[in-house]
Parts: structure tokens; sequence; C-alpha cells
């Protein structure tokens, strides 16, 4: 008897999500990702060009650390972290002692200016868009 009662006892009622219901959630998905997605790349862009703005500073603080010891600039940013030679090396500079990339993935461009141009040094990169952001911003 108790056989019986289990074979016509109702199974439960497995609840699935109809295709209509699949739909409205992928459709306010979407709509979500339409509105916070450009919001979320523009930040990021905001941030990579600060992110570009402190290591520039950063590296010049470097050559100027550089130029207390040496009394002179460095020829190269690798100056900073490989002695050129000469005792008066007291580096590496940088603490990690590596040259960071920009935050697209380049690399800073160091050029010595000389004291007619008024000015010592320059540290730049590029953006994406080909913005250039310097040390002499």
């Amino acid at each position: 008897m108790q056989n019986q009662d289990k074979r016509h006892r109702p199974r439960p009622r497995r609840h699935f999500f109809t295709l209509i219901e699949i739909m409205i959630v992928i459709v306010i998905m979407g709509l979500m990702a339409g509105l916070v997605g450009p919001r979320v790349i523009s930040r990021l862009q905001e941030a990579k060009k600060k992110t570009a703005q402190t290591q520039i500073k950063l590296l010049g603080n470097a050559v100027k650390d550089y130029y207390m010891d040496m009394d002179e600039y460095p020829k190269r940013l690798d100056d900073l972290i490989q002695s050129p030679g000469g005792d008066k090396w007291d580096g590496p500079y940088l603490d990690p002692a590596k040259i960071p990339k920009t935050p697209w993935g380049g690399e800073y461009q160091y050029s010595t200016g000389g004291k007619a141009k008024g000015q010592e040094f320059e540290i730049s990169c590029e953006g994406p868009d080909g913005t250039k952001y310097s040390s002499r911003d």
C-alpha cells in the first residue's frame, strides 16, 4: 500500500523561468550596462591620466635627487636605476628600482633641455588620443 501511495502522490512542481522572464532580465541588464558602462570607462581614462601625471612627478623627483648627488642630470632614465659610473652615484633613485611604463603601456620620454631653454629636463608621455602629458604642466 505504501508503494501505491508513492505512485499516486503528485510530484512537486518545478518552477522554471519562462522565456519572457529571462528576456526581461536580459533587457534590464542591457539597459544598466548602457547607462553605467560609459561612466565607468570615462572614470578609468581619468584615473589613467592622473596616474601618468603622478608618475611624471615621481620620475622628476628622482631626477632631481640624482642631480643633487651627481651634479649633473642623467643622460637617460635608466641612469636612475643603474649607475652610469663614478663614485657619487647613490641610487637606485626609484623604489622599486624599475622605470614604470605609462598607464597605456608605453615608455616615458626624457630629455635634457639645457639652461638656455630655461628648463633643465622634461619627462613626458603621450596618451592614446595624442594628448601629451609633461613635467612642464
